[in-house]
């Protein structure tokens, strides 16, 4: 049994009496150096003490496995279980072998000094995370508190809020939470200057969005002109249908085979922090283009693998959702993504040529599921009126895996 315990920047000082007790009977005390210095060297805490390796999570299973058979706790900031080393401890040992005495996490304290309820805040961590994640979160209203990672991430955050037209927000940066020297810094987002106090900081942002600004819904069905596209892109209408059926739940996995500029996948994952996507694209520039699209709008997560489908399937994660935007006529292709699907998974083919409408017909036929033609029409200028343009019919098939062959 490992124990985890929560520590603020108050240290030793700020320990609960079972905390302490769980540090003073350990033989081996594991932390980052700077919460090891945190507590005082004594006969009660004489374990032997090891800071972590650079990088951590590819030597934590050795280290784990050097000092087995021996008591040890490991020292963690605030809550261990808040975005800290108690989460990834428990998915590499179980949840049985980790116990977790926690302290008050960075976020409630933050949430106290300010005032703001902790369940109506948005949180995104900095800490060895892509900063683009904070662009799904900045939306008129909503306030953010973004987990520092230096002392630069405020100006970074600054600059990101600014980017994104909420240069007006007011932003709070607190610094060494519940330290004798602790801080708060108030400005806005496009006012803000110079690197935090310290590197342990939190910043909070209030979002009021400019006259520039462009919120976007996290709902399907986002804008074209959000996409950097070559034309390759499944189009708004469209794509809000073929997302509705393939009806993202948190946690879930989705396939995009065939994805031009990556709309399908980047909406899956706009609809949940939860939920994953790779984004299968043969085409150098457009896989590129996915990843660019994916970061401004707020998805950094997103997988984007290069290569020819089917082939560039193999050894992929099992999805429980896939969506085939084109090249439904690629021998077995189809046969591929229909195996690899989890039970309840759906599959979700948007069919344009009479070829690829020939080849979902006849899965129609063999494993049932739904079949819609949508024919969108737009108003643009004929002459000195209006008239309606056609757009080019899709047929939707959508099918849940548990239909069998």
């Amino acid at each position: 049994m490992i124990t985890v315990v929560g520590i603020g920047a108050d240290g030793w000082d700020g320990l609960a009496p079972g905390s302490r007790r769980a540090v003073e009977a350990a033989e081996v005390l594991m932390g980052a150096a700077r919460q090891l210095d945190l507590v005082p060297a004594s006969p009660a805490t004489a374990a032997e003490r090891v800071a972590w390796p650079s990088p951590l999570l590819p030597a934590l299973p050795a280290l784990m496995e050097r000092y087995a058979g021996r008591e040890i706790c490991v020292l963690a900031s605030g809550d261990p279980m808040f975005h800290g080393i108690g989460s990834t401890l428990v998915r590499l040992l179980g949840p049985c072998e980790v116990r977790v005495l926690p302290h008050v996490s960075s976020l409630s304290l933050a949430c106290a000094r300010l005032g703001w309820p902790v369940e109506q805040v948005d949180v995104v961590s900095l800490v060895g995370r892509p900063a683009a994640a904070l662009n799904a979160a900045v939306v008129p209203g909503r306030r953010v508190v973004a987990l520092g990672s230096g002392v630069d991430s405020p100006s970074l955050v600054a600059g990101l809020v600014s980017g994104l037209g909420y240069g007006p927000s007011p932003m709070t940066v607190l610094c060494d939470l519940g330290a004798a020297c602790e801080s708060v810094t108030a400005a806005t987002a496009d006012t803000w200057t110079g690197p935090a106090r310290s590197a342990l900081n939190v910043i909070a942002v209030e979002c009021v969005p400019g006259p520039e600004a462009e919120p976007l819904a996290r709902v399907p069905g986002l804008p074209d002109a959000a996409y950097e596209h070559d034309g390759q892109l499944t189009k708004r209408e469209v794509r809000a249908v073929s997302l509705s059926r393939l009806a993202p739940l948190p946690g879930e996995l989705l396939w995009d085979v065939g994805a031009g500029a990556g709309s399908i996948a980047v909406e899956w994952m706009r609809g949940h922090p939860s939920c994953a996507a790779v984004a299968i694209e043969s085409r150098a520039d457009r896989a590129a283009a996915i990843a660019r699209n994916a970061d401004r709008l707020g998805v950094p997560g997103l997988r984007v693998v290069e290569g020819r489908a089917p082939a560039a399937l193999a050894g992929l994660p099992a999805p429980d959702a896939v969506f085939v935007g084109g090249g439904a006529t690629v021998p077995g292709l189809l046969e591929t993504c229909w195996d690899a699907l989890r039970p309840g998974g759906r599959l979700v083919v948007n069919a344009v040529t009479l070829e690829s409408e020939a080849v979902v017909a006849g899965w129609y036929a063999r494993v049932g599921g739904d079949l819609v033609r949508l024919a969108v029409q737009r108003a643009s200028p004929v002459g000195s009126f209006t008239g309606w343009r056609a757009a080019m019919p899709v047929t939707v098939w959508s099918v849940t895996r548990r239909d069998a062959l």
